[in-house]
């Protein structure tokens, strides 16, 4: 999803917090949708189906608490990214917003850009953890089950074969440098030369096909869609 389509509902029953990080977060290329209140922010989260809840704690007619626990009990909302944005910094408070069913939790003041960086950081969480199964081209990628089906076909890669795929195809036409790679899929992991690599990339096209994976001489590979 573009950031241009990532819709954020900002609640504050503060105007200048509404004012302030609701420009911000839209000069950072995001759509806002704004709500005075725990009532309101209900009713909007269930008009606008936003991806991100940036709710405040103490706000008037329902508090945010109370607020996170409905638009939790929504089916339709219940994958939503809710992070409260509070002055109040008690653990009880902090205890009682995870309890409800928030995911994150940000004090202020704080700088709007700073709000903006945290925001970026916690939908890249969030989109990393939910992205268990992708598509791409004519491959479908279980990374929690490390399996792949290659037009209807259900494939068992052994781990690192899959590792690399799976960096490969996370950003297909990005080349990655070896470096990258050896550092991405083995890590701290003893490796036995840059060949080891390409083995596993021969075994790959092997088994998925070679016009998939494209070689750029002395940088790295790519995954071509």
């Amino acid at each position: 999803m573009n950031k241009k389509d990532i819709k954020i509902l900002l609640v504050d029953d503060e105007p200048d917090i509404l004012e302030i990080v609701g420009y911000n977060l839209t000069q950072a290329g995001y759509q806002v949708v704004t709500a005075q209140n725990g009532l309101e922010a209900v009713k909007k989260a269930k008009k606008e189906l936003p991806q991100l809840i940036i709710l405040d704690v103490m706000m008037p007619e329902m508090d945010g608490i109370e607020a996170c626990e409905l638009i939790r009990k929504t089916p339709e909302l219940s994958d939503v990214v809710i992070t409260f944005l509070t002055a109040r910094g008690e653990d009880y408070s902090q205890v009682a917003g995870f309890d409800a069913g928030a995911d994150d939790y940000i004090t202020k003041p704080i700088k709007p850009k700073v709000l903006v960086s945290k925001v970026k950081a916690l939908l890249r969480r969030f989109k990393e953890e939910e992205s268990d199964t992708v598509k791409v081209g004519n491959l479908i990628i279980n990374r929690d089950e490390y399996k792949i089906i290659l037009e209807g076909n259900e494939i068992i890669l052994p781990r690192k074969e899959f590792e690399l795929l799976s960096l490969l195809t996370s950003k297909p036409g990005k080349v990655f440098k070896r470096d990258e790679i050896l550092d991405k899929v083995w890590g701290n992991e003893v490796v036995v030369g840059g060949r080891t690599i390409d083995v596993h990339i021969r075994k790959l096209r092997e088994k998925i096909g070679d016009k998939s994976f494209k070689t750029v001489k002395g940088v790295g590979y790519k995954f071509v869609d």
